[in-house]
């Protein structure tokens, strides 16, 4: 599918979909949670109906109604899976899910699609087996498929959480593990993404520790209990209009936003401030006004699902733009830092590769044929830059937006932009 895009003036008001990462983790405790719970105003889109996917496969029960998945849990000891669990696009999904099926007294077999069987695994891997869990992959390429065979009980092991995934598939599972967990993290990017686990640790009521985020320990024999809770909006879907108000120069309101959520890329608002928009809050709203943005340097570390929107931002600022210390964005859906070098190299940016990063200078874009990558998050940003550039820009692969925001053409179709599936 294409996604065919030109210059447009924005103005309006946009509700932000529910957090994916909020959806996905309160869709796992759910299911591991003994009786019902309710998740009202969930993201629904394809990567978190691979979530629900995944957990129904352990013997949870999902319906829809209205705006809220209604789930009975199986409680501390998921089902063995009567078939393959294929996760489809979602990392989230495989990731929290290997840990889940360590509680498994059986076999649990994941797979995915082309891009979830390049992914890097072998970190977790490792720690389901010193945990006590049986873990390989097929191929020994530490990439799914991969097995799982539970029943793991606990213990040490170390771990470098080059995705925060990671970290938080144990701590969402070990505290139902018989013993207690003690993990030395040797590495973690991404840290609010591990804050957003926490948050629902302390919230479900889990005991745990940890050491400045070093070292962590979970008393094992806990369990869920079931409970309601209503999704936040999506600041990781929010930065496309964040940046596309900021580098217009018109104003957009942005609504289903909590500020007091953990949600790391809630910073990208700050940044783009820092470069020069005029941004407002209240209770309910975010109001973003464009005015003349200036480069700078930003560490994305915890914000990596902002490089590729951040990326097009740097077009439009005065000077240098140095986006660094993000090199867990080569391991997402694409390898992010090298496709949108490629892919705004089309459109015309000076723009340059980091091991870590990027560097981009102030660019005039124009519109033009460029590739989509499969990756939502690079579709969704081509599509800003060809928005305020001169020309057509054609983007390929657009249905990747389904596993994040299905509903990105119609907003910003609502706001007055050129916008067209093709």
């Amino acid at each position: 599918m294409l996604l065919k895009v030109g210059k447009s003036e924005l103005s309006g008001s946009i509700n932000i979909p529910g957090s994916k990462s909020h959806t996905i983790r309160s869709l796992f405790l759910a299911g591991l949670a003994k009786g019902t719970s309710k998740i009202r105003n969930p993201l629904l889109s394809s990567d978190a109906i691979s979530g629900a996917d995944v957990c129904r496969a352990f013997g949870s029960t999902f319906d829809l109604k209205e705006d809220s998945y209604i789930v009975n849990g199986i409680g501390a000891c998921p089902q063995v899976p009567e078939n393959v669990i294929d996760v489809g696009n979602s990392g989230t999904s495989l990731r929290l899910g290997l840990m889940t099926a360590a509680l498994v007294e059986g076999h649990t077999v994941f797979t995915g699609d082309y891009q979830i069987r390049k992914r890097q695994i072998g970190p977790l891997v490792k720690a389901i087996n010193n945990l006590g869990g049986t873990a390989f992959t097929t191929r020994g390429n530490e990439s799914a498929p991969v097995v799982i065979k539970g029943r793991a009980t606990g213990g040490f092991t170390e771990l470098d959480s080059v995705t925060s995934q990671y970290l938080s598939s144990i701590l969402l599972n070990a505290p139902l593990l018989e013993k207690d967990t003690h993990i030395n993290v040797t590495r973690l990017n991404e840290i609010p993404y591990v804050e957003i686990t926490l948050w629902w640790l302390d919230k479900l009521g889990i005991k745990y520790s940890h050491n400045s985020m070093k070292e962590f320990f979970i008393p094992g024999s806990q369990q869920y209990k079931p409970f309601e809770c209503n999704i936040p909006g999506d600041f990781s879907t929010a930065t496309f209009f964040m940046v596309q108000a900021a580098i217009s120069g018109n104003e957009l309101v942005l609504t289903n936003l909590d500020m007091s959520d953990p949600q790391g890329d809630k910073a990208v608002l700050g940044i783009l401030q820092d470069m020069g928009a005029d941004i407002k809050y209240d209770d309910k709203n975010i109001t973003i006004k464009g005015k003349s943005l200036k480069g700078r340097e930003i560490d994305m570390n915890s914000i990596p699902d902002a490089l590729p929107a951040m990326a097009v931002a740097a077009c439009f600022a005065k000077g240098e733009t140095r986006l660094v210390n993000v090199p867990q964005a080569r391991l997402k859906e694409t390898d992010r830092i090298s496709v949108m070098c490629s892919e705004l190299t089309k459109m015309g940016a000076d723009i340059s590769e980091l091991p870590d990063g990027l560097v981009i200078r102030e660019s005039k874009l124009c519109g033009t044929s460029v590739k989509g990558h499969d990756d939502h998050r690079v579709v969704m940003s081509l599509a800003i830059a060809g928005l305020n550039c001169q020309g057509e820009t054609i983007i390929d692969t657009a249905e990747a937006m389904n596993v994040t925001y299905p509903g990105f053409v119609e907003s910003v179709k609502s706001c007055g932009g050129k916008i067209q599936l093709l």
